[in-house]
């Protein structure tokens, strides 16, 4: 595939005036004929800086898997797809992951596809159901490879590289480096593209704070930080990071009856469950988000202004990946970091400065604003952003100026609404048809 024939969708699709060096670099390198290791902090663009060179290595469309693209989670998946189906016209992408219905993934497979985006299990369940034949495959994504070469992925990555006869080049992405790779990726004189040095610039663009807490129960002292990070009156987006899911129930739990507009996020959650969890943050309706190291590393979130770490990260590379989701690109960020009484502090994390925090929080904390509305149908459906636009304004009454993101899945779509707007909005709206059907529509 030429790029005059994709590069123009860039602009208009994602909104990249033009590509960083890092990106034109792979785009140069995708003419020689090695295999390419890409090592760069998060929000660097380096999932469009590997997809670039993917296309560029693209033949027409024949409806045969030309490149299979591994990441380690769901989130990344849907992430790298989206971003794919965007900018690759012509290109038919096919995303297999867990929570996915396979129903509709063999569908998609048995009409023929070019690119496949997938999760290891999920992608090795397809091959040994014969759903997919991979013998066309020309080229293999590892993204975030630290992470699917890791032991409890290996045994399934190894059957499933034995799969791929044919390929001719291989891309691996992460964030942080990894001294061994495992024989059976089978790399050829591979070209090392390092950008970990960037995150000296990073660095300088976050700020590390320490908040000790009297009680090695952090609770109050997190309360109390996020009162402070919301003086102004205007809540930021804030991930509070734990390292059990159990906890992440229990500080998820005491912010919500507390008032707080938080929202929990974790592995034990199903699809449905994690895709709301992540629109409700990035529409502003939970500014607040209560995760494990799962958030640190491969989702489409924007705008983070603060990262409180309410457990340490276990490793550096889980503390690097963390921060990463704040300070992207261009912007400033904090962090924040919690030590209890007795806690000793990880030898790599360094200290800015000491933020002190009152330890009593409000009873009434600031909340967000905003309400999100689930519509029972979605992409299958053929419900569109616009048509809820047009619903909620035209049945509802809704003030179209007012509304915020909205999210189309599958099978069901999120709608943020001003919450001064929502009682009437649904009053209006009940009973009413949206394309010709009755669909159910509460708040979530």
């Amino acid at each position: 595939m030429r790029e005059k024939e994709f590069l123009p969708f860039i602009e208009g699709k994602l909104g990249i005036i033009e590509l960083n060096p890092m990106q034109k670099k792979m785009m140069r390198q995708a003419s020689e004929s090695r295999d390419i290791i890409l090592l760069s902090p998060t929000g660097s663009g380096k999932t469009l800086a590997f997809i670039l060179p993917v296309l560029k290595l693209l033949r027409p469309s024949s409806g045969r898997v030309q490149v299979v693209v591994i990441a380690p989670s769901r989130e990344l998946v849907i992430q790298i797809s989206g971003i794919m189906n965007s900018i690759a016209p012509g290109f038919k992408v096919t995303s297999l992951y867990g929570g996915h219905k396979v129903e509709d993934e063999v569908n998609s497979l048995s009409a023929g596809t070019d690119i496949v985006v997938a999760t290891p299990g999920r992608l090795l369940d397809h091959i040994n159901r014969r759903n997919i034949d991979l013998l066309p495959t020309r080229i293999l994504v590892l993204d975030e490879f630290d992470k699917s070469l890791e032991l409890g992925f290996e045994k399934e990555m190894k059957r499933i590289i034995e799969r791929l006869k044919n390929v001719s080049r291989v891309i691996l992405t992460s964030a942080t480096n990894s001294d061994i790779l495992p024989d059976f990726v089978r790399l050829k004189d591979p070209a090392v593209l390092n950008y970990l040095d960037d995150n000296a610039d990073l660095r300088k663009r976050l700020r590390v704070h320490r908040v000790d807490s009297d009680a090695n129960d952090k609770l109050k002292t997190l309360a109390s930080l996020l009162d402070d990070l919301a003086g102004d009156g205007k809540r930021e987006r804030t991930i509070i990071f734990v390292n059990h899911r159990e906890s992440a129930e229990r500080v998820a739990q005491f912010l919500r009856r507390s008032g707080y507009p938080a929202v929990l996020y974790h592995g034990a959650l199903d699809q449905q469950q994690r895709e709301t969890a992540l629109a409700t943050f990035n529409n502003g309706c939970n500014p607040i988000l209560v995760a494990t190291d799962l958030a640190a590393r491969g989702l489409d979130i924007t705008d983070v202004r603060s990262v409180v770490h309410y457990h340490q990260a276990l490793t550096p590379e889980n503390y690097t990946h963390r921060n990463g989701r704040t300070a992207r690109v261009d912007k400033d960020g904090d962090v924040f970091v919690i030590v209890g009484p007795q806690e000793d502090v990880k030898p790599f994390v360094e200290f800015d400065d000491t933020r002190y925090v009152s330890g009593h929080y409000s009873a009434h904390p600031v909340g967000s604003g905003y309400v999100t509305l689930r519509f029972s149908a979605g992409k299958k459906e053929k419900l569109s952003k616009g048509d809820i636009v047009g619903f909620l304004v035209k049945e509802g009454g809704a003030d179209g100026s007012r509304l915020g993101k909205i999210d189309v899945y599958d099978h069901y779509a999120l709608a943020a609404v001003p919450d001064d707007e929502v009682e009437a909005l649904l009053s209006n709206i009940r009973g009413r048809k949206i394309k010709g059907e009755k669909r159910l529509i509460y708040a979530v």
